[in-house]
């Protein structure tokens, strides 16, 4: 399994690393805890503000202190991020989750910058669905660009199989990799062996690519019909789509006096299941009121008309 995940990543992100290098778990959930394990829980860790509390919650119980810094255009911000005094940087370069931004190169190499100044600084790349990316070129992971060895990389196939199969790994650097296996060798793996072989199998015989192709098309196909009827619908003019041709989900921005708590009623009375921006920060911000997650991975391209009309039946409506 670990040398199918090496030459799939040599392939896919152009990331060299050797089999020994990768720890397969079943699910983030328990990567992160494993992680806390290995680098002790004396660190600092900055999580971007927004972002998923559950990621909080997960490091907070296994007894590391967490601190927020906030986005800017280029990411997680180079300046909280210092004056927090953080040594450990938990991010999401390539489609931030739930801004959904992609972090220029230059952000990256200044955040491999500040890795490298001290001693014991680390950067957590959680590459969650990179693989989704639909216009242009994939941007360079920061563990490919890394040449300090400061990077851990981490991935799952929940997203682009099913989330079913919760077969998830992480890239150690290599000065990593023996502390793991002093202090953690030991451990079982949490995947079974039969999970494990059957999906070496169906990446070395290169079905696993193919499938990522066709759920590349699937998804820009969804998306675009989506976008396509946003913009054609009542809601036109009226509503700011922030997307960046990237992941599952994009951002819907309504001009409306309504606040957040009688927008949700109403999406509830319409049997609409939309997330608040508002929810994911851990500090109040101005500019999350009135903006919403459309996560289309699940919603079927023929109940699209009827999902944007119920919308716009909640957001226009007088009552």
């Amino acid at each position: 399994m670990r040398q199918a995940v090496s030459g799939h990543l040599q392939r896919f992100r152009g990331m060299y690393a050797s089999p020994s290098q990768i720890v397969i778990g079943a699910g983030t959930e328990y990567l992160y805890s494993l992680i806390v394990r290995l680098l002790g829980t004396r660190h600092i860790i900055c999580l971007e503000d927004p972002g998923y509390a559950k990621v909080r919650r997960i490091y907070e119980s296994n007894g590391m202190t967490c601190r927020y810094a906030p986005l800017d255009d280029g990411g997680i911000s180079m300046d909280a991020l210092r004056q927090l005094h953080a040594s450990i940087a938990h991010i999401s370069p390539s489609h931030h989750f739930p801004i959904g931004r992609v972090m220029p190169i230059a952000r990256r190499y200044e955040l491999l910058g500040w890795a490298n100044e001290t001693e014991g600084r680390y950067i957590i790349e959680d590459d969650y669905d990179s693989e989704f990316r639909f216009t242009g070129k994939p941007v360079p992971t920061l563990f490919s660009i890394d040449a300090g060895g400061k990077v851990i990389y981490m991935n799952t196939f929940s997203k682009t199989l099913t989330p079913t199969i919760r077969i998830s790994y992480m890239v150690l650097p290599p000065e990593l990799v023996q502390p793991f296996q002093e202090s953690l060798g030991f451990l079982s793996c949490t995947v079974s062996n039969f999970e494990q072989y059957t999906l070496a199998r169906f990446i070395n015989d290169g079905y696993f690519e193919k499938h990522l192709n066709r759920m590349r098309t699937y998804y820009r196909k969804k998306r675009d019909l989506l976008i396509h009827t946003l913009k054609k619908s009542a809601l036109a003019g009226k509503a700011d789509i922030i997307e960046q041709c990237a992941g599952l989900h994009f951002l819907l921005r309504f001009h409306t006096s309504l606040d957040d708590i009688c927008l949700k009623e109403r999406f509830q009375k319409q049997g609409l299941h939309l997330a608040a921006l508002s929810g994911y920060y851990h500090e109040p911000h101005p500019d999350a009121s009135h903006t919403y997650l459309i996560n289309y991975s699940s919603l079927e391209s023929k109940k699209i008309p009827e999902a944007i009309e119920r919308l716009c039946q909640a957001v226009l409506s007088e009552s």
